[in-house]
Formats: structure tokens, C-alpha cells, sequence
């Protein structure tokens, strides 16, 4: 399938890889042309706009940071005037309904070219792997259209066809609406719990013994209690930024946000604190501050007999 391929960033450059080792032929943009390199030495062509990478185009695919950069791709970077009649445009960015309904009201619609929102979850090591859940919203046909692309570059268990148009982009708010939620509770909890006196490890081992166990406290903070590595892959203005779009959704459809307003509150702190560039779990800097400590926990001494299966 000929492919086009916008956004060569912290995940994009790993999902365009994917494509082209998955026998498509792939033409990549990005506003760095040096994140083409491997690309290009792999078989990819390079596209000089967003409107030349659209061109010749079966299937765009847009992984761009916000909806701002969404519209200015497809609408002022031409992308969308130049897709073929009959194409099928994806968006995989954590982006909103609107931006993609402007980009359809505008050329897509009188143009005859489809859409999906496809955007994914999994972080830059899901993207690396290839084992990103992406969660597809629009219609079922084009799904089926689109899937083996998409299994190219996810997980083929978890690419999920959630509902219309928009549904995809909604989902994909709220799962990073929960985890960042999850992030700040558990910073509190363990920012507590150690200055109450109670070991760090003792008391993570009793919350998962517990019912509030979570992937989070089990799997997703070992980067920070193993390396105090707060996932640089990710950026704060990208945490908060997908934030904001959680919160405005939330009041655009009267749903109350208190919750969610004291979380992006908290993570713009830590932007403001930790730098725009600082990884999208620095907000538990703030919690190592209050508690007195930084979050780690001693590594083994030995190997254990089954290290493959060990976590900390």
C-alpha cells in the first residue's frame, strides 16, 4: 500500500519504521529532515511538504504533537488538497473531534476522502516494539481497510475499533486523563506513607497485595524507583497539553472536572518547576520533596535464580 507518513517524532519515527519493514511503501515528512535518516536509508521516499507527501497517497497517516499542528498539516500545509479522491486519511495524534471536523468541513468532505482517529497508547518503548494498543474510531469498513496497517504497528490483541467518528480521540484522552490521575494519587500516597515512617518498598508491596493495586504503582513507576528516570519520552508540554484537552472536553459536554482540574493544576507545577522538556512523570518530584526523599528502591545485589521473570 503506498503510505504517507506525517510526524517522525518520539513515536511516529518507530511506527514509519514498522510500516516499511512491513513491505508498504512509505513516503515520510517531517519539519526535520534529519529524523528521515534511517527511513530513507531503508526504501523510504522523502516528501519536501505535507501537501507532497500526500500526493500519491492510498492512506495518510498524521502523528503530529496537538490539533493546532493537525490543521496546519492538512489545511495550511496543503496535505488534505492533495490527497487523492477516494484516499483514507488517519490521524493518529492525541488530538480532538474538532480539529478533525474543520479539517472534513473544509476539503475532505467535497473531496470524497475518508477518515479515522486512530491514536495510540503505549509510550515511545510500544512504538519501538511495535506493541501499541491504538483505539480506532469511524467507519467499520474502513477499519477493516486499515487494519493490517495498523497491526504493522501495534499489537494485534489491542487495536480497537471503539466507535464512530471522534470515539477514538476521546478514549485515547481519557486513558491519558486516568493515568495521569493515577500518577498524582500515588505520588500522595507514597509521599505519605514514607514520611509517616513506613518503608518505601514495604509499603508499595502491601498496596499491591491490596485492592488498589494498580499497572501504574506495579509496572509503569519502576522507571523512576529502579533509575530515577522519569520518562523523558514523553514531555510535560505534551502531558499538559493533553490535559487541557481532557478538561476542556469534560466542560464543553458538562461533565464535572474537579478531579481533573486539580491534576493538569498539578502537572503545569511541575512544567513550570521541572522545564517543558522534563519527562511526563516529574510531577512526582514534587511528592519526593514533600516526603522528604527520593523514590528508589535498592536494586538486587545478586541476580535472582529467574531474572526474566523479576521485578522490583
Amino acid at each position: 500500500m503506498r503510505i504517507g507518513f506525517i510526524g517522525l517524532g518520539n513515536m511516529g519515527r518507530h511506527m514509519a519504521r514498522h510500516l516499511i519493514h512491513a513491505g508498504h511503501l512509505v513516503t515520510v515528512y517531517d519539519t526535520r529532515p534529519e529524523a528521515a535518516a534511517e527511513h530513507l536509508s531503508l526504501g523510504a521516499r522523502w516528501a519536501g511538504s505535507p501537501a507532497d507527501c500526500a500526493a500519491d497517497a492510498e492512506l495518510l497517516i498524521t502523528m503530529v504533537p496537538n490539533p493546532r499542528i493537525v490543521e496546519d498539516v492538512l489545511l495550511r500545509g496543503g496535505a488534505a488538497e492533495a490527497l487523492p479522491e477516494g484516499a483514507l486519511w488517519i490521524d493518529m495524534s492525541t488530538s480532538t473531534p474538532a480539529a478533525a471536523e474543520r479539517v472534513a468541513a473544509e476539503v475532505l468532505d467535497r473531496r470524497g476522502v475518508r477518515r479515522l482517529d486512530a491514536p495510540v497508547s503505549g509510550m515511545a518503548r510500544g512504538a519501538e516494539a511495535g506493541t501499541l494498543q491504538i483505539f480506532v474510531g469511524g467507519e467499520v469498513e474502513d477499519f477493516r481497510i486499515a487494519l493490517p496497517v495498523f497491526e504493522a504497528m501495534g499489537d494485534p490483541g489491542k487495536v480497537l475499533h471503539v466507535g464512530p467518528l471522534g470515539a477514538g480521540y476521546t478514549v485515547k484522552l481519557m486513558i491519558n486523563l486516568l493515568w495521569f490521575s493515577h500518577l498524582v494519587a500515588t505520588s500522595e500516597v507514597l509521599a505519605m506513607g514514607v514520611r509517616a515512617g513506613v518503608d518505601l518498598g514495604v509499603l508499595r508491596n502491601a498496596l499491591l497485595a491490596s485492592p488498589a493495586a494498580s499497572n501504574f504503582l506495579e509496572n509503569d513507576i519502576i522507571c523512576v524507583l529502579a533509575d530515577g528516570h522519569y520518562d523523558d519520552s514523553f514531555a510535560m508540554a505534551l502531558a499538559c497539553k493533553d490535559l487541557g484537552l481532557a478538561v476542556d472536553l469534560g466542560r464543553d459536554l458538562g461533565v464535572s472536572t474537579e478531579l481533573s482540574a486539580l491534576v493538569e493544576q498539578i502537572y503545569r507545577r511541575s512544567k513550570a518547576q521541572h522545564g517543558e522538556l522534563a519527562g511526563e512523570m516529574s510531577p512526582i518530584r514534587i511528592y519526593e520533596a514533600l516526603a522528604g526523599q527520593e523514590f528508589r528502591l535498592p536494586r538486587p545485589t545478586h541476580a535472582p535464580e529467574d531474572a526474566a521473570l523479576s521485578v522490583i
